[in-house]
């Protein structure tokens, strides 16, 4: 069964919509497993975890705007210019999609704390 945010991912590739990126996307790091076949999908005791590390003119702020929004499956750490999220799942579509959404909360929160900074 796929969950909504993976479904409505699905509708928006197949209406070909592409969502925005962020050059910080590159900086993504995975430190575990990164596919079914290093991972057995059967087992629900093995969690999938990616760690994304960016950087913003103001990363408090940035953490600030996103918090709202994390799940018990998230955490993240504030390392002076630096935000570290990371993300833990049990599959790795899950881990994929949680990864998808927080890379473009951050792309938007930084933007617009950007604009908001620098036209205010």
């Amino acid at each position: 069964m796929t969950d909504e945010p993976e479904r409505e991912r699905e509708q928006e590739r197949e209406r070909g919509r592409e969502r925005p990126t962020s050059e910080r996307a590159s900086e993504r790091t995975a430190d575990g497993p990164d596919s079914e076949d290093r991972v057995s999908a059967d087992d629900p005791s093995t969690a999938r975890t990616a760690r994304l590390r960016t950087t913003h003119a103001d990363a408090e702020r940035v953490a600030a705007s996103l918090r709202p929004d994390n799940t018990d499956s998230m955490s993240m750490v504030v390392e002076g210019d630096a935000l570290v999220t990371t993300v833990e799942r049990e599959t790795t579509g899950g881990l994929q999609s949680t990864v998808d959404d927080t890379v473009v909360n951050l792309t938007v929160a930084d933007a617009v704390i950007d604009t908001a900074t620098n036209n205010l």
